[in-house]
């Protein structure tokens, strides 16, 4: 009897379906691709910035004639009070695909306050918050390439871009030295490890439609002969408008207008930079539009950083600057200047990094000229002007 039971209870075990725990297990199903890999697989690069800031003048920040008293700053509507404002500054994103060798391109997109300065002549009336920053084909092949479209100048030592400079404010030769973009073609051929060669011909200074049929040419070169100094320089030189402006004149008004642009870098240490920018620049027949009236209006101006790197997470910068704006044509028209003027500022900011990817910049900035062109919460005008900004950027 207990033999005849046993051999019942093992047929009931042996015949119970198996447990799902027992079960060999089912294999994943294989996960999406996603957005990133798709792009990496292509060879597409995306990367952006969100630039949000604040910032306190104790002026209007405005010139005695109405334009605003620094580069990127949106003027008080209200002369009566000092400046002081909240900013999106700049949102913006690129879409690249440049290989080693063959076809790419690049889009740059940039909205916020700052799209408004940075607009082209053609591109929108300068009061859009959206600008096509940089829109450009490229072509690689062994040491040459070659872009069309739109894109960023070779001149300065400071970019649209927020998180490339070491300052919050831009400089005085940023706004009023040199141009922004160029809509054209470029080629630059690296001749050695060290030294590239960079030439080409665009419609001249911020225009996405030609003021003009006359071309300006562009010619520059890099050298790193090591890595505790490198040294750029370019020059433009073409016809262009002598009255700048969002219009097109008459052809009388046009004028040779040239620009020659350096910058010299020097890596003192792992965490000392030193850099110098100089700029020349002159525009004939600018007799109708400068303050005094001179046939061939000059202008020229330095600017020096000294960058101190503590660790990953802190750094500071100091900006020394001054621009000669000889003949009132290049700031006299913004600061309502009525003849030469001469303009300087210094600045000392201060940033802090979380984390790779954000960045806090703290900023205090003191701005003088030889006129009186700052105007007051009284109306009067000054001859100095000091501001404090604080920024947050995120960078992705």
């Amino acid at each position: 009897m207990q033999k005849k039971l046993l051999v019942t209870a093992l047929g009931t075990l042996f015949a119970m379906p198996v447990l799902a725990a027992d079960a060999p297990a089912a294999p994943a199903a294989p996960a999406a691709p996603t957005l990133s890999s798709i792009l990496d697989a292509s060879g597409i690069t995306t990367t952006g910035y969100l630039d949000f800031g604040y910032t306190s003048l104790n002026s209007t920040g405005q010139f005695v004639n109405g334009s605003t008293s620094r580069v990127f700053d949106a003027p008080s509507t209200n002369a009566g009070n000092n400046f002081s404002s909240f900013n999106l500054n700049q949102a913006a994103i690129t879409v690249s695909k440049l290989p080693k060798e063959g076809f790419g391109g690049v889009i740059n997109l940039t909205a916020g306050q700052d799209a408004k300065t940075i607009a082209s002549y053609g591109a929108n009336p300068g009061t859009s918050t959206l600008d096509v920053t940089q829109a450009y084909g490229s072509y690689t092949g062994g040491a040459l390439t070659v872009i069309a479209g739109k894109f960023a100048t070779l001149a300065g030592a400071e970019v649209i871009a927020g998180p490339s400079n070491t300052n919050y404010s831009r400089s005085i030769l940023f706004g009023y030295a040199i141009p922004f973009t160029h809509t054209g073609v470029r080629a630059t051929y690296a001749a050695t490890d060290t030294i590239s060669l960079i030439a080409g011909v665009n419609n001249g200074w911020d225009q996405v439609s030609d003021m003009n049929s006359d071309k300006t040419i562009e010619l520059g070169f890099t050298a790193t002969p090591n890595k505790m100094f490198s040294l750029a320089g370019s020059y433009y030189g073409g016809k262009e408008l002598a009255a700048g402006g969002t219009t097109p004149l008459v052809p009388a008004s046009n004028g040779n207008r040239d620009l020659f642009d350096l910058v010299a870098t020097l890596n003192a240490t792992d965490q000392l930079t030193f850099i110098l920018n100089y700029d020349n620049g002159s525009q004939d027949n600018a007799s109708l539009y400068d303050a005094d009236g001179a046939s061939t209006a000059k202008w020229d101006g330095l600017a020096a950083y000294a960058n101190y790197q503590f660790n990953d997470k802190w750094h500071i910068s100091l900006r020394s600057e001054y621009m000669n704006d000889k003949d009132g044509y290049r700031l006299a028209p913004a600061t309502g200047a009525t003849t030469g003027q001469r303009e300087a500022e210094t600045t000392l900011t201060l940033a802090y990094l979380p984390a790779p990817s954000y960045e806090i910049r703290g900023e205090i900035r003191g701005d003088n000229s030889n006129q009186n062109v700052f105007l007051k919460s009284d109306g009067s005008a000054s001859s100095n002007q000091t501001s404090f900004g604080l920024e947050a950027l995120y960078k992705f």
